[in-house]
């Protein structure tokens, strides 16, 4: 029987064999014909602590003892704002209210709205956005706007407002980035925003640039006026080997996305987190300055639960240790693969590792990223390529032995596919 499910970045008429999970626990997936999959991307970056993280799913278990959906407009309930004053006092200063909502898209989406509403209510509208070539922020209508255009939204192309790109800062030629983000900043008709993925892009191919630049990009907006948007959805919660992605250049933005380790991935959630300029902005007795945004899921409270138990971790266990030793063990495996001819452009930051296939005839929607795939997943391991890509974003649970499995197959995988 055909299954009614239409599962997303999935091309059914392929045919390809889609693993039914019955059960998750630390870095494992079980399948329904008895495979255990190591999830070395971490089921799309959500997992940081490991699936099914005891804590967590105990306060999950709790929660839905008191409570379950409720209206947040005008409305509260004490795990949003046992979540909301804990982030405070863990994020940089001065990021003082949070905002939440239930995706990294719509947390983006929030920011943007944000932004321009900013700018409105100060009396100096402004519209123009700028992002880094390459990004990915999300698949609703704003997140796609701000992302590379290309095939992944061809079709909604009618539905996206334009944005002003600037260059990748690639390695030697990072001037360019910050001219043009300089000229764009000193125009007549001025930016309100530019908006990053701290350091890694993600989807645009686990690319990086340097602390450096990023606190010149912070500089260049902080002199022009323009607000800074951190886009730290994938990056934020320890991938880059800090808490956020922005900590290592020194960076505060103006607005913070956060959401997949929020819950150490267990369940959605997200939250946009701003300055008090921005909600200053929107604070009136005119009814008509309210920030004009919300979903009926807002502040789930058992997600809120699942959030402040994760945030109980980071603050009572030595999270960050945990990292910098899955960083160290995972580049005592991935460095030797750059001495393979096979590979190029073998990079790591944090917790991420990143190398290319030497395949100089393949793309995103070539044949190769779905042959590498059914190779790793038929030989225990969940890594999805992007293109001739192959990354590895694994929880920081995983051991020795799993980790040995990961780039063991990877290094085969050069061999079989390489050129």
């Amino acid at each position: 029987m055909t299954s009614p499910v239409w599962h997303p970045f999935t091309q059914h008429g392929l045919g390809e064999p889609i693993p039914t999970v019955i059960r998750t626990e630390g870095v494992a997936l079980h399948t329904a014909d008895g495979a255990r999959i190591v999830d070395a991307i971490s089921s799309w970056w959500v997992t940081t602590h490991g699936h099914r993280q005891p804590a967590i799913m105990a306060a999950i278990a709790e929660a839905t003892q008191s409570l379950d959906q409720i209206i947040f407009a005008g409305w509260t309930h004490e795990p949003a704002e046992t979540v909301a004053a804990a982030l405070v006092d863990m994020m940089p200063a001065p990021l003082a209210h949070v905002f939440y909502s239930d995706s990294g898209s719509t947390s983006v989406e929030v920011a943007i709205k944000m932004a321009l509403g900013f700018w409105l209510n100060t009396n100096r509208p402004r519209s123009r956005i700028a992002v880094l070539e390459g990004s990915y922020h999300g698949d609703t209508v704003g997140g796609m706007s701000l992302g590379e255009r290309g095939v992944f939204n061809r079709a909604y192309a009618p539905l996206l407002f334009e944005v002003e790109t600037l260059p990748f800062p690639e390695a030697g030629a990072e001037q360019a980035t910050l001219d043009a983000l300089e000229s764009l900043a000193r125009a007549a008709d001025p930016l309100a925003a530019l908006i990053v993925e701290p350091l890694l892009l993600g989807a645009g191919g686990m690319r990086i640039y340097t602390p450096e630049v990023l606190a010149e990009m912070r500089a260049i907006c902080t002199r022009h006026d323009v607000l800074l948007i951190a886009d730290e959805v994938m990056t934020g919660w320890g991938r880059t080997g800090s808490l956020l992605a922005c900590d290592q250049a020194g960076v505060v933005p103006d607005i913070l996305c956060l959401s997949k380790g929020l819950t150490g991935g267990a369940v959605p959630l997200a939250v946009t987190m701003a300055t008090p300029a921005i909600f200053e902005a929107h604070l009136s007795d005119d009814r008509a300055r309210m920030f004009f945004h919300s979903s009926s899921y807002t502040a789930n409270p058992i997600a809120c639960a699942a959030a402040r138990a994760n945030l109980a971790i980071w603050r009572d266990e030595p999270v960050l240790d945990g990292i910098a030793d899955l960083s160290r063990r995972q580049r005592a495996r991935h460095a030797p693969l750059a001495d393979q001819p096979m590979f190029r452009n073998v990079r790591q930051l944090g917790t991420v590792t990143a190398l290319e296939l030497a395949d100089p005839h393949s793309d995103y929607l070539s044949a190769l990223g779905p042959a590498l795939m059914r190779f790793f997943i038929d030989r225990g391991v969940l890594l999805r390529p992007l293109g001739n890509t192959i990354y590895v974003m694994p929880p920081y649970c995983i051991d020795d032995a799993d980790l040995d499995l990961v780039y063991g197959l990877i290094a085969e995988a050069g061999a079989r596919f390489g050129h």
